[in-house]
């Protein structure tokens, strides 16, 4: 695997490599990717090349012999012993190949869909939560411009007592 990305979000190139070079060193060829920092993490695999590559002999390293089985390459590779040493033929492989690509496929779907499920329940908890706190917001708006205007009313009321009692007084001095 060659590293490439920063400190904080590091992704691997999935290489063919002599095992003296380094890690980020002169490679063979490139058959795939890995970024971890995603979830789940995603694997892009040049599945026919990483076969090749594994069938004629390369050392693959824990990850991405881990990787590999995952992605089934290593699966394909036991499966095509068993048609070299004649116990079943390539449709019978084939044929378990994808049963077990199947069941994988259903398995990652059904965990793509409970996350799903999760970040779905969790932006409508949330969207809830916001309209709770924009209504109480709201009514406490309102409760302030109505006490503003009760104010302002009585206050515009008590101006209009006070002109009125104000011009009886003139007029009753006028008199």
């Amino acid at each position: 695997m060659a590293r490439h990305g920063h400190k904080d979000y590091a992704y691997y190139h999935i290489v063919v490599a002599d095992s003296r070079s380094p890690r980020d060193g002169k490679i063979i060829e490139r058959i795939g990717s890995y970024n971890p920092n995603l979830n789940p993490a995603k694997v892009d695999l040049n599945f026919d090349r990483a076969m090749y590559w594994i069938s004629v002999g390369a050392q693959p390293t824990d990850t991405v012999r881990n990787l590999l089985s995952d992605e089934g390459v290593m699966l394909m590779k036991h499966l095509r012993g068993g048609i070299a040493k004649g116990a079943f033929d390539e449709a019978e492989a084939q044929r378990r190949f994808d049963a077990w690509k199947a069941q994988k496929d259903q398995k990652n779907g059904k965990i793509s869909k409970e996350e799903a499920d999760k970040k779905i329940a969790a932006a409508k908890k949330l969207h809830a939560q916001e309209v709770e706190t924009n209504k109480a917001k709201a009514e406490a708006i309102a409760a302030k411009r109505k006490a503003e205007a009760e104010a302002l009313a009585a206050a515009a009321q008590e101006a209009a007592q006070e002109a009125a009692a104000a011009e009886a007084e003139a007029k009753g001095e006028e008199a």
